[in-house]
């Protein structure tokens, strides 16, 4: 990722959350094929597993599946049994998953009010927030294996109740609705549905947070972009010109 040290973000539980609260990350492997692209990328829910020293787990782990017609399946899979690889085997290739906040905007010359009317040296530019993810992912592909049934089985779980309470709000509690469970499925539904996906288990090896919210401007400027955004009166632009501000109070409280 190209980041810039005014837009980089390094707290791990701040990257952590952003990937709970934003869980469709964008899987991009580079599997070598003589069937399928090298490069392919698929969205892909994620359920994050922080690190957990006492359980033996140092690095953070991130689960997902993926349809076994998938194209980008077909290409892992093929890699793994080419090589006589056992289903929980590690995929040689390193991965790498784009999470993305829905709040991001085009920012307009014109919310520069301080260096516009001066310099006019001002360009257009885009405000987003993003964390890239980087490992070694384990592969759970053949449908009669134990392990493969136990890590889907549990993997489908947790991932459909995060995002039914964090997602949805589905809580139960203070009179809301209750949470969907995986058990309101037919059995025979969830055994066929299992069969025709792939799982995954990407150790994390490092990870890159970038929050890109007009921080490097003066603050005049970034005063001009929060009122600008305010005007636009979007549920998007309100949550820019929160984080613009937000940053920028922080880049001021440290002297930047």
């Amino acid at each position: 990722m190209y980041n810039q040290a005014a837009y980089a973000e390094t707290t791990t539980e701040t990257l952590y959350q952003f990937i709970r609260d934003n869980p469709l990350g964008v899987l991009t492997t580079a599997v070598p094929s003589d069937l399928y692209p090298l490069l392919q990328c698929t969205h892909i829910p994620w359920i994050l597993d922080a690190p957990n020293p006492p359980n033996g787990t140092t690095k953070a782990r991130l689960r997902g599946h993926i349809a076994r017609q998938n194209p980008q399946s077909k290409a892992i899979v093929d890699s793994l049994i080419k090589v006589n690889s056992p289903s929980g085997s590690h995929l040689s290739q390193e991965v790498m998953i784009l999470f993305t906040s829905p709040h991001h905007h085009y920012v307009t010359p014109k919310f520069y009010t301080e260096t516009k009317p001066v310099t006019g040296k001002v360009a257009p530019t885009w405000n987003y927030s993003t964390v890239q993810v980087y490992g070694t992912a384990t592969v759970y592909y053949d449908a009669d294996a134990f392990a493969t049934g136990e890590f889907l089985d549990t993997q489908l779980r947790d991932l459909s109740a995060h995002c039914e309470s964090e997602i949805m709000g589905f809580t139960g509690a203070d009179g809301r609705e209750e949470a969907w469970t995986v058990d309101e499925a037919p059995e025979g539904y969830l055994r066929v549905l299992k069969r025709n996906i792939v799982g995954l288990s990407i150790e994390v090896e490092r990870m890159e947070g970038k929050v890109k919210m007009s921080q490097e401007r003066k603050r005049g400027d970034r005063d001009g972009v929060v009122e600008g955004f305010g005007r636009l009166g979007t549920d998007t632009a309100k949550e820019v010109a929160r984080l613009v501000k937000e940053k920028g109070d922080i880049k001021d409280s440290v002297g930047g």
